[in-house]
């Protein structure tokens, strides 16, 4: 009878041992139950598939759209030329210049939510009613706001005769980390080393106009040495010319047909 005993619970074990072994695994792929489910809406830094817009505004000034994140670019020209465009979370200002900075647009436009990023010479000539909503970034530094590192390159003039108009550690370019991508932007510049020594970069958005950053022909042969993927001139109306941004385009693909140069309409109100 002990024998019989033992044998039924012999079994018994045998049994439920084999069931559990069958059990699917919560973790596979074919398991019904884990197919059912729902899957989890995108968070912010779910950068699979989001893509980023840019939208010219004028000159140096941009707006770019990524994952429910606005970001201007040295915002000027005063609320009217950003009608119809969202609410910026974001600012970046380059440099203390008319082009890069406006004081009367900061004001003009709706920017209580949005974090300033600016160099601190830039910082010094913005009214202490931004204080709280400013980062200081001077050459180097790097800062990340809304799952977005923003990085500080420098910008200044190599030629003696151009260094009055930037001099070294005052303004900032800046390499935004966003979307799996990472943008460039030159500010005001020549082909510094700075520059040259980029690494990785998807979007380069480069200044030319003389007399006050460098001609087509150094901008070309900086982007040729770091290559990026895409390279948006921009920042490219001189005193009394523009610059030929044909020309550069010849230039670059000459040397790299790889590279893209995008053309986008910087000067809306005028026949360049």
């Amino acid at each position: 009878m002990k024998k019989l005993l033992f044998w039924l619970l012999g079994c018994c074990f045998t049994f439920l041992g084999c069931k559990e072994k069958a059990k699917p695994s919560p973790h596979i792929d074919s398991d019904p139950f884990q197919a059912m489910e729902k899957p989890a809406p995108p968070s912010l830094n779910d950068e699979q598939g989001s893509e980023i817009k840019i939208i010219p505004i004028s000159h140096a000034t941009a707006v770019l759209e990524w994952n429910h994140i606005t970001i201007y670019v040295d915002p000027v020209g005063g609320a009217k030329v950003f009608e119809g465009q969202k609410k910026p979370d974001l600012i970046l200002i380059t440099d203390i210049h008319g082009d890069h900075l406006s004081v009367e647009t900061l004001r003009e436009l709706d920017t209580k939510r949005a974090k300033i990023m600016v160099p601190q010479a830039v910082a010094d000539k913005i009214p202490e009613e931004f204080t709280p909503q400013i980062d200081v970034l001077n050459n180097g530094d790097s800062k990340e706001r809304y799952e977005i590192m923003v990085e500080a390159i420098p910008m200044y003039n190599l030629r003696e005769e151009a260094k009055k108009f930037h001099a070294k550690g005052r303004g900032n370019g800046y390499v935004l980390n966003m979307g799996g991508q990472r943008l460039y932007f030159s500010g005001d510049t020549e082909d510094i080393p700075e520059m040259r020594s980029l690494k990785n970069i998807d979007k380069a958005f480069i200044c030319m106009n003389l007399p006050y950053t460098m001609t087509v022909e150094s901008a070309a042969d900086a982007v040729l040495e770091f290559q990026p993927k895409q390279v948006y001139p921009y920042h490219y109306r001189g005193n009394p010319d523009i610059s030929d941004v044909i020309k550069f385009k010849k230039l670059v693909n000459k040397g790299n047909p790889n590279i893209k140069v995008v053309q986008l309409d910087w000067y809306p109100q005028d026949d360049f």
